[in-house]
């Protein structure tokens, strides 16, 4: 049996969180499975890292933030082989560029375009359990190193458990399940036991946070079996924890599933492609678009990004949020005529709206974002899990 896994920073944030992890890892080997584990930077240092390099840089180029970055991923995958090796469980660590993770040209949200894990697959048939360095891989055109952008990690692992067809990819955190609404904001969130690939994609699009949407992508287009769970060694796959994704599962009724949100969205009036085209000459990264018609968008994304971004162009009103709500079939116009009767006696105005496939979207003042994200939530019947 081959699983690929991947560690979030929260659970690499302590040196004795990567011996916890280190251990999970060993026992997973004594019982007779092979195992990739691709790790995310400790803690918040990605974070820190951006801050130091504002802190020397106005404007760092992004080729320089990319070599800086992908230090913080580096640092995780060496520490978690040592603690590995400390155990007597052989292991080895490679970085993004010696697994043969091969990106487009892009600095600081590449595109993985190819897997040639040659290494990889050598270690493994050595019996070793390899460490690897997520969110970053190696051009093959430029010959520099790239990063994936914000949750690239979880790309990066999904990308490998296709590559050596791993019986399933485990992405593990400080949570034990997906949910259907963020619990820091919600107290009684439902926890989801299976999805999807179209649901996850959905949700994770319109700002949950549990995977990045490009992973969930590939996953669907590799047919990758994913399992979201958490990282607690003393938490394994049948403790009723986590929640499966799969191309198979197929919801009894088309039911509100999900509630999420972008806590910050720009609006810019410019055309798409000169946006881009800007984007590249100011030496900034590329956000992720919510909505785009002639010459206006609506884009929302990291941090750093939406910071660079405001600060180069005029933005009318830096008060937008997003607040979606995601159906486990399809987005029926007696459900979406029921979201907006719901917000009708609140006084919360409705800038802009957007409908996809399975997901009604509200453009509001970002005061007004927990509140709509409760009254939303009051859509969702707790007592059905998936």
């Amino acid at each position: 049996m081959l699983i690929v896994q991947k560690y979030g920073g929260a659970t690499l944030a302590t040196p004795e969180k990567i011996k916890q992890v280190a251990a999970r890892i060993s026992d997973l080997k004594k019982s007779d499975k092979n195992i990739v584990s691709v790790v995310s930077a400790m803690g918040q240092t990605t974070n820190q890292l951006i801050h130091l390099a504002h802190e020397v840089s106005k404007n760092p180029s992004l080729r320089e933030l990319d070599m800086l970055l992908s230090v913080g991923e580096r640092t995780s995958m060496a520490l978690l082989t040592m603690a590995l090796n400390d155990l007597n469980c052989p292991a080895i660590s490679f970085t993004g560029s010696q697994a043969g993770i091969f990106t487009d040209e892009s600095h600081i949200n590449a595109n993985i375009i190819d897997v040639k894990a040659h290494r990889v697959s050598e270690a493994l048939a050595k019996n070793k359990v390899v460490i690897l360095a997520g969110f970053q891989g190696v051009s093959p055109v430029t010959k520099e190193i790239t990063t994936l952008g914000r949750g690239g990690s979880d790309t990066t692992a999904v990308a490998m458990a296709a590559y050596l067809n791993a019986d399933h990819c485990e992405i593990l955190k400080d949570v034990d399940h997906i949910f259907s609404a963020d619990p820091k904001l919600i107290a009684n969130v439902k926890p989801i036991a299976n999805l999807n690939y179209d649901q996850l994609l959905e949700m994770t699009f319109w700002g949950a946070k549990v995977l990045h949407y490009k992973s969930v992508e590939m996953a669907k287009n590799k047919n990758v079996k994913l399992y979201v769970g958490p990282a607690d060694e003393k938490k394994n796959l049948g403790d009723s924890t986590g929640t499966w994704i799969s191309a198979d599962h197929r919801s009894e009724k088309n039911i509100p599933l999900a509630i999420n949100s972008h806590a910050k969205v720009l609006e810019i009036e410019m055309a798409e492609n000169l946006f881009f085209a800007d984007l590249i000459k100011q030496q900034i990264g590329f956000p992720q678009i919510l909505k785009s018609t002639k010459n206006k968008l609506l884009i929302s994304g990291p941090a750093e990004i939406l910071s660079a971004i405001e600060k180069t162009y005029s933005i009318k009103n830096l008060n937008l949020c997003s607040v979606s709500l995601t159906m486990s079939e399809s987005l029926t116009d007696e459900m979406k005529n029921q979201i907006l009767q719901k917000f009708k006696p609140e006084n919360i105005d409705i800038i802009d709206q957007i409908e996809s496939t399975q997901t009604l979207t509200l453009i509001l003042n970002m005061a007004y974002k927990n509140q709509a994200v409760q009254i939303l939530h009051g859509l969702i019947e707790l007592k059905e899990i998936l």
